[in-house]
């Protein structure tokens, strides 16, 4: 007897995401079309990144400053024998690109703290993290509310987990649920004069890929819930217990003096590269649209300008984002003594560097390329992102960087 036919309908409600229209509420577009920023690419990006390419999603930002090892091979289903030492950033995205060959997907091996600006940020339409870091969830925390963008944050330890959603200016953010432990950790990382201590190479995460798997499977569902506009773990958190497999959803607490709560509320794209303009010439474009000459450019991060000894009267010029160096390197070369670390938060014409540090070029302060500043008079603001330097840091993605606020 002939086995039966089978006639399989390949009519376009037939396709690759045919499964997923059978939700009522499903926009295979609105995935098709957002913009995410993935920071993180070990056990939980996997996970993250996997989910997002089965789902349909096609612009893609990958930030991880790491490079795999052997052990990443038990915890990362992306990851390949061949891959060990490739950087893990750019392995995703090749396995990504494997997945789902009409994506676009991008890597950037960095440091998201020291070597993404907030243009980056502003960019993206969601943002999700998955981290082991108290210190980078902050900074993404601070960058994700400064640019009006929800980001969705993943924590793992051995068999356990937590996932949390945080909205655009609604409050408690990640910052607000930082208690007195948790600074004292992030106090221990940075020396008293802003020179970072080495990590404790003893301190690394316990985890599966059991535990990724289900925290990596929640922070993506969350993001596309919130892409649909259907209610999130706003400002809350799944906690999930591997022992007993129990689970929970604690709620977080505002911190009325939170730091975070800063929202940059308008956004001028300039068509320039960061390497195309100076402070001076920033600072004139800002006094221009402010209507005043009193105007204060503030960064996007705080730079170490000079390292200077106390003994011998050295300085040494730097211009790298705070956190950037280590305790070591802020030891004088002549005398052995500690130098003092001088910093810069922004220009202000008058001050004694303002005409040395008014002739440098954005690209040239240390900071970030496709990065923004902010100009201040008074109570009034406006910002600028460096748009130009979009294509050098998101290469085809920046076809779609304009950014709405």
């Amino acid at each position: 007897m002939l086995p039966e036919t089978i006639h399989v309908d390949a009519t376009a409600e037939d396709d690759r995401y045919s499964r997923f229209r059978l939700i009522p509420w499903w926009d295979q577009e609105k995935i098709r079309a957002a913009r995410v920023l993935v920071i993180g690419a070990g056990a939980l990006g996997n996970e993250i990144l996997k989910n997002l390419a089965l789902l349909g999603f096609l612009n893609i930002v990958v930030v991880d400053l790491d490079h795999i090892e052997l052990s990443n091979l038990s915890r990362a289903i992306l990851f390949r024998p061949s891959d060990v030492g490739r950087s893990k950033a750019e392995a995703v995205v090749s396995a990504y690109r494997e997945l789902l060959p009409e994506a676009t997907v991008q890597a950037l091996t960095a440091n998201v703290m020291q070597d993404c600006g907030l243009g980056l940020f502003a960019w993206a339409d969601i943002i999700i993290a998955g981290l082991d870091n108290r210190e980078a969830r902050l900074w993404i925390n601070r960058a994700a509310w400064k640019t009006n963008r929800p980001w969705i944050d993943g924590a793992i330890e051995g068999i356990n987990g937590v996932a949390r959603v945080f909205m655009p200016g609604q409050a408690p953010c990640y910052e607000c649920t930082l208690g007195a432990t948790d600074w004292a950790i992030l106090e221990r990382r940075m020396s008293c004069n802003l020179l970072l201590h080495e990590a404790n190479p003893q301190g690394r995460v316990p985890t599966t890929p059991t535990i990724s798997s289900i925290i990596g499977g929640i922070q993506a569902q969350e993001a596309v819930k919130a892409l649909h506009g259907l209610p999130t773990l706003a400002s809350k958190g799944f906690v999930f217990e591997g022992l007993l497999h129990s689970s929970y959803v604690v709620e977080y607490t505002e911190n009325p003096d939170c730091m975070s709560h800063y929202v940059l509320e308008n956004v001028v794209q300039l068509p320039q590269a960061s390497s195309e303009v100076t402070l001076a010439q920033l600072l004139e474009r800002a006094s221009v649209d402010l209507g005043t000459a009193d105007v204060v450019l503030e960064f996007s991060r705080d730079i170490i300008h000079k390292l200077v000894c106390p003994a011998c009267g050295a300085e040494e010029e730097c211009f790298v984002p705070v956190g950037a160096l280590r305790y070591q390197q802020g030891i004088c070369p002549r005398d052995g003594r500690m130098r003092v670390v001088q910093t810069l938060s922004g220009f202000r014409p008058g001050n004694d560097a303002a005409p040395e540090l008014g002739s440098r070029h954005l690209s040239d302060l240390g900071l970030p390329s496709y990065d923004i500043f902010t100009a201040r008079a008074g109570e009034v603001e406006i910002s600028y992102c460096m748009a130009g330097d979009a294509s050098a840091v998101i290469g085809p993605l920046a076809a779609a960087s304009e950014v709405s606020q």
